[in-house]
């Protein structure tokens, strides 16, 4: 085994964190720790991938013990790479004047104050204030009706911005994915198998882009449907929430290791 092989990252865990690592309803992760401890037992990586800003991120990857790899922000849009300085793109003002000439009914983080948002999410008003700086995308709640979230969606994409609907918020963007930043961690990482955990829809991809997708059962949300048979075979359900079925998955799989 050359020297290269003999130190290749044996495993690389990608997971979403809002109902997936985290909880749905307070963020804790504590019942996580069993699956987190084998993690580190095994000098497997985990890659938090969230629609969370990287300010917020960041918090939990020191709380986490993870700040040694990188981190998805923002669903995708953006990398957050251990030891660099961020990135200077910042499409989120170009984003927010393009969501100005949309129809109405989208009501972004941007149009809500920390005090909303930490209503709206459970977040308390010092982690809201965190949410709200962002730099790729926006989150928010369509409060109109289904007919006209259509015709909002269709001028969206005429104008170069795509939708996804996540487990709480559906997030605006100018297209990037968890999985096209997942694909660039791989490639700088060289890990010799990967893991991807999700909850909500807008994970499918990244779930799909794994050796071995996980969907952590949502019952807060809409859920991920099932994937073609060819795929939905080599997927693992759990059949607990959050952090415990995160946990009950990462043991599951690393059972062999």
């Amino acid at each position: 085994m050359n020297d290269s092989a003999a130190h290749a990252l044996p495993l690389l865990v990608f997971s979403d964190l809002d109902g997936t690592l985290l909880d749905h309803h307070d963020y804790g992760w504590d019942a996580a720790k069993p699956g987190l401890e084998r993690l580190r037992d095994l000098g497997a990586g985990l890659v938090l991938a969230s629609s969370k800003t990287a300010e917020e991120i960041r918090v939990l990857q020191q709380e986490m013990g993870v700040t040694d790899m990188p981190a998805i922000v923002e669903n995708g849009a953006g990398i957050l790479w251990p030891g660099k300085p961020d990135s200077d793109d910042d499409d989120y003002t170009r984003l927010r004047a393009v969501l100005e000439t949309l129809p109405k009914g989208f009501l972004g983080f941007g149009d809500m104050t920390d005090l909303d948002v930490a209503r709206e999410t459970g977040l308390s008003p010092a982690q809201a204030t965190l949410a709200r700086r962002r730099r790729f995308s926006e989150p928010g709640l369509w409060t109109g009706s289904q007919a006209g979230l259509q015709e909002f969606l269709k001028e969206a994409a005429r104008n170069g911005v795509t939708a996804r609907q996540g487990g709480r918020f559906l997030t605006l963007s100018f297209g990037r994915t968890k999985a096209d930043a997942m694909d660039e961690v791989i490639r700088h990482l060289e890990p010799i198998r990967t893991i991807a955990l999700g909850d909500a829809p807008n994970d499918a991809e990244m779930i799909q882009t794994a050796d071995q997708g996980v969907v952590v059962a949502n019952p807060d949300g809409p859920s991920i449907p099932p994937f073609p048979p060819e795929i939905e075979t080599q997927i693992l359900r759990t059949t607990h929430s959050g952090p415990q079925g995160w946990s009950e998955a990462i043991l599951t799989l690393t059972a062999d290791l």
